[in-house]
């Protein structure tokens, strides 16, 4: 019993690890400082990318524009077992240290669209922010014919892409000395923010010529500020220009913006790059992204294009959730699958061991029946005479068949060793052995009855088919040999009174 409990447990442990899902080969965290349009198009191209990677999986966090809750964040994803950190740091040095423990634990960071004042990071990603407020400064200027006054609303206070634009916005317009930013009001890069911040602003709207956000969100903020206090709408230009339904590039086609700049997310180029530097790939230190100017000139091609890219990407987003929903119904079948594959094994385990157990069984109890039948001892009570028993003299004279019972074993011994010795003989009969045994034919059938409870017939049988079945547990022999040997005229027969008196086919010990 104990053994079949090992082999049932051995079984089903090997095909249960079928069952086990397997564990992700790389775990990637990704800290984002904000969640916004900007930052949910770009997971959503790291999460499509990683469709193409077996193995990935991507764990998100956004901050809020908290650099307190992003280093916690960032401390949480190392916890967890992280194997790469993408972050996108809040500002340019608060959230610094947390990366710094990320990097000197041994996790490969990268950096991507905001700066960090330390160099422990494997990669860093971007746009060029400083070239992006340049060339938009030198648009607005173009617009302007170098002449008029301008709203600057600024990004986040501290973090790189505010003060990377702020930058190049303002080497470009200081080659325009009759153009003024008369107006420099802070934002944080969302559009309520910048409405609040404008519609507070005390300074006549209407003598602003343009106003340069420094993304969308806050231009289109500003705007809104704008039309509510009814003031002369001047240019709004902003930066991102991202696809899709209000976007920036379908706000410049509709002349809610006059211009914009593609501020490229490329989150499955990110992806990639971290999948290289997991697999010990060569990768670039730094990796600055291509982008473009978005004006009313383009943006209606590019917004065909960005449109396409929606709808290809929706179609594959369609394909993920059709081939999410195929994976799981084939991992169901293939429990179910499993779990039959055991039930099956188990039962044929079970039969195995239940034959195998039967046989042993049949052969120990057809060994004693070999056994019991030539080492028989007379019955313990006395065998009733037939013959009349004289007395004299108080003393009991037996008759000679009366006599000859008190040697029934040695009567035993001499009949096995006459069916023994003629047992292949398959024209043995009774008489013969009553001959050999010096008897008639009722005697040999009254002695032998008496001790066996058998007819001589049925013990020959008996005997026959018992040395037929050591010969064929032997195995070197065919069945119409073992037959033939044990006094059976026909296999035919001997198969017959084998299940009849074993309850098996010969060929099951064959």
């Amino acid at each position: 019993m104990k053994k079949l409990s090992i082999c049932l447990l051995t079984i089903a442990a090997i095909l249960f690890m079928g069952c086990t899902q397997n564990k992700p080969h790389y775990i990637i965290g990704v800290s984002q400082c904000s969640e916004d349009i900007w930052r949910n198009w770009q997971n959503s191209e790291m999460k499509m990318e990683a469709n193409f990677h077996d193995g990935v999986e991507l764990r998100f966090t956004a901050a809020n524009d908290s650099s307190a809750l992003q280093s916690k964040q960032i401390d949480s994803l190392v916890a967890s077992g992280i194997n790469l950190l993408i972050v996108a740091p809040n500002q340019l040095s608060s959230v610094s240290p947390a990366i710094d423990r990320a990097y000197d634990k041994g996790i490969p960071v990268i950096v991507f669209e905001r700066k960090t004042d330390s160099r422990k990071y494997n990669a860093f990603v971007s746009a060029d922010n400083y070239e992006m407020g340049r060339m938009m400064g030198e648009y607005i200027a173009a617009r302007l014919g170098g002449k008029g006054t301008i709203m600057e609303i600024i990004g986040l206070k501290g973090s790189s892409p505010a003060e990377e634009r702020y930058n190049g916005f303002h080497v470009a317009i200081a080659s325009f000395p009759d153009i003024k930013v008369v107006a420099e009001i802070q934002g944080d890069w969302t559009e309520p923010t910048a409405y609040n911040a404008v519609k507070s602003w005390n300074g006549d709207m209407n003598g602003i010529d343009a106003v340069f956000g420094h993304n969308d969100r806050s231009a289109i903020g500003a705007r809104k500020a704008f039309e509510e206090r009814g003031a002369r709408l001047p240019l709004f230009c902003g930066i991102d220009a991202l696809p899709g339904p209000e976007g920036g590039i379908q706000q410049v086609r509709d002349s809610l913006l006059d211009a914009s700049y593609i501020y490229p997310t490329h989150g499955d180029q990110l992806l990639q790059l971290a999948i290289d530097i997991l697999d010990g790939k060569q990768y670039p230190k730094e990796s600055m992204l291509v982008s473009a100017l978005v004006t009313r000139d383009n943006a209606t091609v590019l917004q065909l294009e960005s449109d396409e890219v929606v709808r290809q990407a929706q179609n594959l987003e369609k394909l993920q959730i059709k081939a999410k929903g195929y994976m799981e119904q084939l991992a169901t079948q293939r429990i179910i699958s499993l779990l039959s594959l055991i039930a099956i094994g188990l039962l044929i385990l079970t039969l195995v061991l239940f034959i195998l157990f039967y046989r042993s069984k049949v052969n120990a109890q057809h060994e004693r029946i070999v056994n019991n039948l030539w080492n028989m001892e007379a019955p313990k009570e006395s065998v009733q005479a037939t013959e009349t028993v004289y007395t004299v003299a108080g003393t009991s004279i037996q008759t000679e068949e009366e006599a000859e019972s008190t040697k029934e074993p040695l009567f035993i011994i001499r009949f096995r060793d006459v069916v023994e010795a003629r047992l292949s003989d398959s024209d043995l009969s009774i008489d013969d052995l009553a001959a050999a045994m010096n008897l008639s034919r009722v005697q040999l059938y009254r002695k032998v009855k008496a001790i066996s409870g058998s007819s001589p017939v049925e013990l020959l049988r008996t005997a026959r088919l018992n040395r037929g079945y050591q010969l064929l547990v032997k195995g070197n022999k065919t069945i119409s040999e073992v037959a033939y040997e044990v006094g059976f005229t026909a296999p035919s027969y001997f198969t017959k009174c084998f299940k009849d008196e074993f309850g098996i086919s010969p060929s099951d010990l064959s």
